[in-house]
């Protein structure tokens, strides 16, 4: 008889073979085999080592070591502080409030502190703060100029034209050069007051300062008591007005205690008290002989 051969197999895949093969050869599966599987494997490791104690430790001391290591070398220590544009006062100043003690790693100086604390000096304008190569902390200051002495509630002080207060002077002696203003209010003015001063140039010589009075106008003060009573709009006009009566008629030179110009379109003269009474005396003897 003859025999029966057992059925070929089917060389076909079978559906869910056939699938899986194409899976396989998918972006996702590949990428996930080459980058995916090492990832995860590798960040199991590192927790798995990582989950004792000790070795965190260890580690946290190695990479502090390593980093004490790199901060402190030569080139990335600073060892001196150079300060450029400043009077030796400021620059005392500045030195005394940096709180860096010398050598000291660039990586532990916070600039940005640095200028915020020299900034606050009342004497600096501006102040510009690097790290030059040398380990040199470089510091370069703008320092405010003052223009006048102003006569306040705390005493004698510097200011600048922007009004700003630098610091107290001890008597007006001790700044002869600046011109001297008082009052309420009159540090806020500097620059109003500087014009004023201006247009005084012609009474220099006899020039004591300026008073602000009710923290709206000014007096210019002269030499033997005199004033000059500014109005509070138009003040360098007034003055003008008052130095060219003067150049006509010598009007400052005579026993006069104010001139009042704060109605500039009727200026005023009052006497002082002794030629004041001798007018009365006179005003007195010439209705006696009327």
């Amino acid at each position: 008889m003859p025999t029966l051969s057992a059925p070929r197999r089917d060389p076909a895949p079978s559906r869910w073979q056939y699938r899986l093969a194409r899976w396989k050869l998918s972006p996702l599966f590949r990428g996930f085999v080459r980058v995916g599987l090492p990832f995860c494997l590798t960040l199991g490791a590192g927790l798995w080592y990582f989950s004792d104690q000790d070795r965190r430790d260890a580690m946290n001391l190695m990479i502090s070591d390593i980093r004490h290591e790199i901060e402190t070398r030569p080139e990335f220590m600073v060892k001196v502080m150079a300060v450029d544009g400043a009077g030796p006062g400021v620059s005392e100043d500045i030195r005394e409030i940096v709180p860096v003690d010398f050598p000291v790693s660039s990586f532990d100086l916070d600039l940005d502190e640095i200028r915020d604390t020299i900034d606050g000096l009342e004497a600096v304008r501006e102040v510009a703060v690097r790290i030059k190569p040398g380990g040199v902390l470089q510091v370069n200051v703008t320092e405010r100029i003052p223009v006048v002495l102003w006569r306040g509630p705390d005493g004698l002080e510097l200011v600048d034209d922007e009004g700003v207060a630098i610091g107290p002077v001890a008597a007006r002696a001790a700044r002869p050069d600046l011109p001297l203003i008082a009052g309420e209010g009159a540090n806020t003015e500097v620059t109003e007051a500087l014009a004023v001063l201006a247009a005084a140039a012609p009474l220099k010589s006899r020039l004591r300062g300026l008073e602000r009075l009710g923290a709206r106008r000014w007096d210019v003060v002269l030499d033997r008591g005199q004033r000059i009573m500014l109005p509070t709009n138009g003040p360098v006009t007034a003055l003008d007005r008052v130095i060219a009566m003067d150049a006509a008629q010598d009007m400052l030179a005579r026993d006069i205690a104010a001139v009042d110009m704060r109605l500039p379109s009727r200026p005023t003269l009052r006497l002082n008290d002794q030629s004041l009474k001798e007018l009365w005396r006179i005003k007195t003897v010439d209705t006696d002989q009327q």
